[in-house]
């Protein structure tokens, strides 16, 4: 074969992004080369962005399914803003992300699927490839379909499954383009397919093909080296936020000696925590698919009464329909966690969108006085420390505690250090042994927390329910005084555990012009653009909340010290009204509701805005 002698680019960084139709595998091929940049040693952040509608007609623009990927030799905290690469494998994958890509971005077309039935779906009028519209980049016209059925003429394959291995050609192409090894896809591939070795040839023969393609394109005179990053020693592995919540958990319940119980109805974007977990009934782990919401949290609850640990997971609609079942959980005082990955709504909403939408339900979403812990992951990776910190906190104090993840941080990936399990956080529980003393409701102990008295342990027999306890033995109660007590002491548990949780610390300097504040999976973005700004000498601080309610002690001495505060959330400024109004701070919104996430550019401006008065 003939070949193209090439010049070869060292770069810092890149972002690529695949898109195409729902059915032309952009989120398998972009979690392939995902994984192969995290085993090559690049630091990495990934965006997902599946379409919204299940069932979009085909080479529609709802039906466009995405992939983004940056990776870099440094640390990076975003997928990143700009493209880099645009592979689009339809007209509608190119009318939705071309205004992302860079001037003179590379962009892949496969050119096959520009049927005029297609272009007209993509709302074009004419052809987008035939026009001077595309100048401004460097376009790359393959007809991957064609070159991929005409490696796989020999295999006996119908036209159809030949065409469901064009993204392979798409990916051994970009491994080309950057210098990577096949090595870990053709390992996937053997595996994933192994009971189909004309499925497992068919792939492995499309990824040959888009690489040695590469070698024989005269347009493209420059292929880019990304080198290595350096990381902190040890072992790592690239990781989903919805997996490293579940992993997470199950750590959690090996550190307590207790066995996890989840019961919940899966619901996108938190079904695969229940996937991933049902994997580890050799661990004590028990699943429970529901047939709706409220059976899964009350089975949870019950498991709970029972000495699990017990957890539950859903989206902002399925909190809404476990809402009275939660207020159980409080007024029982067990240990329940719930996970809730947040979507865009009202109602169902945008089920595969990332918002922040849930922050007002999660602390004030049940009927009268009803507290529960709420902690928020900030990143992929966080998922773990953070769903083994609800779990601790939920099982020393008897509480329920509600975790927020999100669409963007659930399906989004980066490098994870697996940890030394024997450093983190003790695992204490109230798991009551002795029957001297025993009261279901003694709140004795400094941390409010009432004996966990297992079904069956004689001299610990106990009732429980969803009317007002008397205090100490948990008899049913309507004593106004004894009512008020009972409240004030749920709310106060909250109160103690801000005492177990670690003082704020700003990144940057602990006074000064701009404090910036955020919670959730817009750390990324925050964290890029206040290290921009810091670069360029602008007077701003960083603060990522993970603990919602309560939220750390110093939190109003920090927020005094700056002259303005902002703070960034995918809604219209739930977190602001709570801090406006708790500490009397006149703080500033950036407010973005487009299921999409804060692109690093987007926060920088306003930054500069505030700083600069530009």
């Amino acid at each position: 074969m003939s070949t193209v002698k090439k010049n070869i680019s060292e770069v810092d960084g890149a972002t690529i992004r695949f898109a195409g139709d729902s059915g032309d595998g952009m989120q398998l091929t972009g979690s392939q080369f995902s994984d192969n940049t995290a085993i090559f040693g690049n630091d990495l952040a990934t965006l997902p962005d599946f379409p919204a509608e299940i069932r979009a007609p085909k080479g529609s623009l709802a039906g466009v399914s995405s992939f983004q990927l940056q990776f870099s030799n440094k640390d990076i905290h975003t997928p990143g803003d700009d493209l880099d690469v645009l592979v689009a494998m339809n007209p509608a994958g190119l009318k939705v992300h071309l205004g992302e890509l860079k001037d003179n971005g590379m962009l892949i077309i496969n050119t096959a699927n520009f049927t005029s039935k297609n272009i007209k779906l993509a709302g074009y009028d004419d052809n987008p490839l035939d026009g001077n519209s595309l100048d401004g980049y460097q376009v790359i016209k393959v007809d991957m379909t064609k070159l991929v059925a005409t490696a796989l003429e020999d295999l006996g394959l119908s036209s159809k499954l030949k065409a469901r291995s064009t993204n392979m050609f798409a990916l051994g192409l970009l491994y080309w383009l950057y210098g990577r090894s096949l090595d870990s896809s053709i390992n996937f591939i053997q595996k994933k397919f192994a009971k189909a070795p004309d499925i497992v040839e068919a792939n492995l023969k499309a990824l040959n093909s888009g690489y040695y393609y590469g070698e024989t394109l005269e347009v493209i005179k420059t292929t880019y080296r990304v080198n290595k990053a350096k990381f902190e020693k040890g072992k790592y592995r690239n990781i989903m936020g919805n997996n490293a919540l579940a992993l997470g958990l199950l750590t959690a319940a090996q550190r307590s000696g207790l066995d996890l119980y989840y019961g919940g109805y899966p619901i996108t974007p938190a079904s695969d925590i229940l996937h991933y977990l049902a994997q580890y009934k050799s661990f004590g782990v028990k699943t429970f698919q529901a047939e709706d919401e409220i059976a899964g949290v009350v089975s949870a609850i019950g498991a709970a009464f029972a000495g699990n640990l017990a957890i539950t997971a859903t989206s902002g609609p399925g909190v809404a329909l476990k809402s009275e079942a939660l207020g159980l959980a409080v007024i029982t005082e067990l240990p329940l966690v719930l996970v809730n990955v947040q979507r865009g709504g009202p109602s169902t909403g945008l089920p595969t969108k990332t918002e922040q939408s849930d922050l007002n339900q999660a602390i004030y979403g049940r009927n009268g006085e009803a507290p529960m812990v709420v902690l928020a992951a900030a990143t992929p990776s966080d998922c773990f420390i953070m769903a083994y910190e609800s779990c601790r906190i939920a099982l020393k104090y008897m509480i329920p505690v509600i975790l927020l993840s999100d669409g963007y941080i659930a399906n989004g990936s980066e490098p994870w250090k697996i940890p030394d399990i024997n450093t983190l956080p003790k695992m204490e529980t109230r798991i009551q042994k002795k029957k001297e003393g025993y009261a279901p409701y003694n709140h004795g102990n400094p941390d409010l927390a009432r004996p966990w008295a297992l079904p069956g342990t004689p001299g610990m027999e106990h009732r429980v329910g969803g009317l007002e306890k008397w205090e100490e033995t948990g008899h049913v109660s309507y004593d106004p005084e004894n009512h008020q007590r009972m409240v004030e002491l749920r709310q106060n548990k909250i109160y103690i555990i801000a005492r177990d949780i670690a003082p704020a610390k700003p990144f940057g300097k602990e006074s000064g012009d701009l404090l910036v504040i955020g919670w959730g999976g817009t750390h990324g973005a925050i964290r890029s653009a206040v290290e921009t700004a810091q670069d360029e000498g602008m007077s701003v601080s960083h603060l990522h909340l993970r603990h919602l309610n309560p939220f750390p002690k110093n939190l109003g001495e920090i927020l005094v010290k700056f002259q303005k505060v902002m703070i960034a959330e995918l809604n219209l400024g739930q977190l602001s009204t709570i801090i406006r109004s708790k500490f009397l701070v006149d703080a500033v919104g950036l407010n973005k509701i487009q299921g999409k996430p804060f692109t690093q550019t987007e926060v920088y401006n306003e930054i500069t805005k505030l700083v600069k008065g530009a």
